[in-house]
């Protein structure tokens, strides 16, 4: 008899889905709406082309961004949530309020590990 599969944790779920340095934060810029690619690059220029295509590949592949790519030259692509993928917003709101307060209480004990 074979062993049944473990049961993954779900909070490890959500990480393997929305796991990576930019895809929380590609997730909250498309919150407020459709985005081009390059508008992504110019909001974090730090990442490259090539982790940008990447997280954006895998989000998609999740069904949590969809692509919409335009036939003319130059290039057009588009990227916005799908429905599904706005079911995150709650967790990328809370996600940027936690990171908000963290910054706050990091800039008033920068050196503290309790508060």
């Amino acid at each position: 008899m074979a062993n049944a599969p473990e049961k993954k944790c779900p909070v490890e779920t959500t990480f393997d889905v929305i796991g990576g340095k930019w895809k929380g934060v590609i997730l909250y810029h498309l919150m407020s709406g459709t985005k081009r690619f390059g508008e992504l690059r110019r909001i974090y220029p730090q990442v490259t082309h090539h982790i940008l295509t990447l997280q954006l590949r895998e989000l998609e592949r999740e069904g949590i961004i969809e692509r919409k790519t335009y036939n003319q030259v130059p290039p057009k692509v588009e990227y916005s949530l799908t429905e599904f993928g706005k079911t995150l917003n709650p967790i990328i709101l809370l996600m940027k309020e936690w990171g908000e307060l963290y910054n706050e209480r990091a800039s008033r004990h920068p050196h503290s590990s309790d508060d």
